[in-house]
């Protein structure tokens, strides 16, 4: 869209009202309810679910429809009169805009943004009509192919609208309807460029930015990084390059620093910020066209993640502040990439300006998924075109953005189905979109789909799958590394149970399931309980009701730490996983690994330290013994120890061994346990020569005697080591604030820290004897920090301390 650099921008947000009515009510249905009509006060940017909300006209746990309703949002603007141009970023779904009762603009794509040129009288109406969309879903279109289970309605596919309240079983149908991105009122000042590109690229170690827009436009600079240089005209543009000697390069913040420059445009006197950028150069090596591995700046990187949803599926809320929390969690828990999955939207700009300050690289679907999209119809591609060209604009020079995607599991839903491979992918993703992002960012990866790239689009063991053999298919967690996964861009799905604070007095509510199946994810939990603690989910729901939560809760965690351990190891087939979902969009037992308050979830614990830049993780090789696999993703070389050692009975030691290690940047080393002994002891219990002298196995990598990664082994399972600990936990203040100091008796699994009003800055974690703990407590925003601390500390196998 065009830029206007030195134009008065106006939000309006403010001074806006409501009315509903439902499809077909009155008699001039279509027409602007009268000024005595019902108006409620409305946000903007902002849903009508969320006005309805605030005027206790909706209840989110329990939503009624609104795509059968026409939503009258009316602005009246105290603004001088004169030209301006009215910008709506974003109005969920068919809308019709009025300025003083004359129709300025049709909308049919919640995707689109539009600028409206205007002449203001001083006393000016705004009103935006967003139509029911009841008759459309109904509408006949070109015939589809196949027809997905995921969606209530199959009329979707041919509006172009989020899918976020339209799937049963995966979220409340909380419909998208209204202004849910910003409106504003420009006053154009003297300087408006279109078409604006940034190329942003690091050349050895100097940053090479190159800035064009399109027509002619004399005496202006371009300046970054303290170096400047003249635009030109260039064949129909007006283009500049130049060098920034020695750059920061841009990094995943798990392997450096994002550092980040601004573009600012130069005229005369002036200065205008054009965009803030990072020096990075991305490539994707896809091997014989089976491999996905990113390389950043020369480096691989293993991405590690989560699938984004939404910030607030109440207002789709597209701001800083709603974005921040969830996105700052992500980054601090060593997730460096994030995928924004075809179901949802377009994130707004706030979204990428915080990963690139984070360092979190972005894998972004095109708003598509499971349907046969008519692809030939004239209509329909212009919609795609608009939508695209505006998303990739709004990207120029943005270093988070790595993959841009034609769409989430479309391919695969006409490969299972058993179409031919020439029906899996569309013209939409074999033409119009690879297309767009070769124009418009030369530098992103392009994948057709997600997944793609195997024999079938959902093989695992070929560019990017859909991972969950280990999750809703059961299989045995041996088959993380059986399935060869090459990088899931999704995996891992559970129904996560949050902790006791905003866990609701139904532990099946929001337990997610697969439209038409006969089982849900929280089956698929209890299937991994049995595995992992050899327990009767059933019975033990039934008998001791805690204890399944705890056990429930521990599940999760101990998968997700197993799959990592064994696809983040050294010679692993994995480039990559990201999980389904990052939050849950409701309260319960969602897939999100943070709950719908962003609290973290005790998986979300075990993927923290699973993610660490710095790690260390334990695999069992069989007969080759347990293997320790330590990792140093980042800058900066690490030289510690590394010991392992084997508990009998929870408290003996049992042959302790350790050596120094030195690891460069970005390096792995991968060493047998006996290597470290340096004779042989069957620490994974292979050869069964006998009783076995262990339960445990626990590995650590120290630096400057501090143990900075730690992984935890269980030749017998998990059953066999659980003990009545006996957790002893003091409560201390200091100047960084509140702790707990925790020591055990014995060894203890997941403990787990239950302190009202605080969140614990580790949790979830399995605690020895020989170490103690320090944890730092948070306040929860909002709930002060005077008094002191009271609550639980707990351990399975019935372990606890009383603060």
């Amino acid at each position: 869209m065009r830029r206007y650099l030195d134009a008065e921008v106006t939000p309006l947000a403010e001074g806006w009202r409501v009315a509903v009515n439902q499809n077909g009510d009155g008699p001039d249905h279509g027409s602007p309810p009268p000024d005595d009509a019902e108006h409620l006060p409305a946000q903007v940017p902002g849903t009508l679910a969320a006005a309805l909300t605030a005027a206790n006209r909706f209840d989110p746990a329990r939503p009624e429809p609104l795509q059968d309703r026409d939503a009258w949002y009316v602005c009246d603007l105290a603004e001088p009169a004169g030209p301006a141009v009215l910008r709506f970023e974003g109005l969920a779904t068919v809308a019709e805009v009025f300025l003083n009762g004359a129709r300025i603009l049709t909308v049919e794509s919640m995707f689109e943004a539009n600028d409206i040129p205007v002449q203001l009288t001083g006393t000016d109406r705004l009103t935006i009509r967003f139509a029911a969309i009841t008759d459309r879903l109904t509408a006949k279109g070109p015939r589809a192919r196949w027809r997905p289970r995921l969606a209530d309605s199959q009329g979707l596919r041919l509006l172009r609208t989020t899918l976020l309240g339209h799937m049963p079983g995966w979220c409340p149908s909380i419909q998208a309807v209204g202004p849910y991105r910003p409106i504003s009122l420009i006053r154009p000042g003297s300087l408006s460029l279109d078409d604006v590109r940034i190329s942003a690229d690091a050349d050895s170690t100097d940053g090479v930015l190159t800035v064009s827009f399109a027509g002619s436009r004399s005496g202006l600079r371009l300046r970054c990084g303290g170096v400047e240089t003249d635009f030109v005209l260039d064949g129909g543009r007006t283009s500049a390059t130049l060098r920034v000697p020695d750059a920061d390069l841009w990094w995943p913040a798990t392997h450096g620093r994002p550092a980040l420059y601004d573009v600012e445009l130069v005229a005369g006197e002036r200065s205008f910020p054009l965009a803030r950028t990072g020096f990075r150069h991305l490539e994707v090596d896809r091997g014989d066209g089976t491999d996905f591995a990113v390389r950043m700046n020369g480096v691989p990187v293993f991405c590690r993640g989560a699938v984004w949803t939404t910030a607030d599926l109440l207002t789709l809320a597209g701001t800083r502040d709603a974005y921040e929390p969830l996105l700052r969690r992500a980054a601090e828990a060593g997730m460096n990439m994030i995928r924004i999955p075809g179901i949802a939207t377009y994130e707004a700009p706030a979204f990428f300006d915080l990963c690139d300050e984070l360092g979190l690289l972005v894998f972004a679907d095109f708003m598509f998924a499971n349907f046969d999209y008519p692809a030939g119809d004239a209509a329909f591609l212009a919609h795609v075109e608009a939508e695209a060209r505006q998303f990739l604009d709004a990207r120029q020079g943005c270093p988070s953005l790595a993959v841009a995607c034609g769409g989430s599991e479309i391919a695969q839903q006409a490969a299972m189905l058993g179409l031919p491979a020439d029906h899996w992918y569309s013209p939409l993703v074999t033409d119009t979109l690879p297309a767009l992002v070769a124009e418009l960012r030369p530098d992103v990866a392009w994948v057709p789909g997600s997944p793609s790239g195997g024999a079938l689009p959902f093989n695992v063991d070929a560019g990017v799958g859909h991972y969950y053999g280990v999750g809703a298919y059961e299989r045995p967690l041996e088959d993380a590394r059986r399935a060869a996964v090459v990088f899931a861009s999704e995996c891992l799905a559970f129904a996560n149970l949050p902790d006791d604070e905003t866990m609701p007095a139904d532990p099946s509510t929001g337990v997610p399931r697969d439209r038409g199946a006969g089982w849900d994810f929280a089956d698929t939990r209890d299937h991994y309980l049995a595995r992992l603690y050899g327990l009767d989910p059933n019975r033990l729901r039934a008998d001791d009701p805690p204890a399944y939560l705890a056990y429930s809760r521990a599940t999760t965690a101990e998968v997700a730490t197993e799959a990592f351990a064994e696809w983040r190891r050294e010679g692993s087939t994995c480039r990559g996983a990201l999980v389904f979902a990052l939050s849950d969009v409701a309260p319960g037992a969602g897939w999100g690994v943070l709950d719908h308050t962003h609290r973290p979830k005790p998986v979300f614990r075990a993927l923290a330290r699973a993610f660490a830049p710095v790690a260390i993780g334990i695999t069992d090789e069989g007969v080759n013994g347990l293997h320790l696999h330590v990792t140093n993703d980042t800058a900066t070389p690490v030289h510690g120890d590394l010991e392992v050692f084997a508990l009998r009975d929870g408290t003996v030691k049992v042959c302790p061994a350790a050596r120094a290690i030195a690891l460069a940047p970005r390096q792995q080393r991968t060493l047998p346990a006996t290597e470290l002994l340096g004779s042989f002891f069957d620490y994974g219990y292979a050869y069964r020569f006998g009783p076995a002298e262990h339960q445990v196995v626990v590995a650590r990598l120290r630096v400057d005697g501090e143990v900075v990664a730690e992984a935890f082994g269980f030749p017998l399972g998990r059953s066999a080591a659980l003990y009545s600990a006996k957790v002893t936990a003091g409560t201390g203040h200091d100047a960084s604030g509140w702790f707990l100091d925790l020591t055990t008796s014995v060894f203890a699994q997941s403990v787990h820290i239950h302190v009202p009003g605080y969140v614990p800055a580790d949790d979830w974690f399995h605690l020895t004897s020989d170490r103690p703990r320090r944890i730092r407590l948070s306040p929860v925003p909002g709930a002060g920090n005077a008094s002191w601390p009271t609550g639980e500390v707990r351990s399975l196998g019935d372990g606890s301390a009383v603060l």
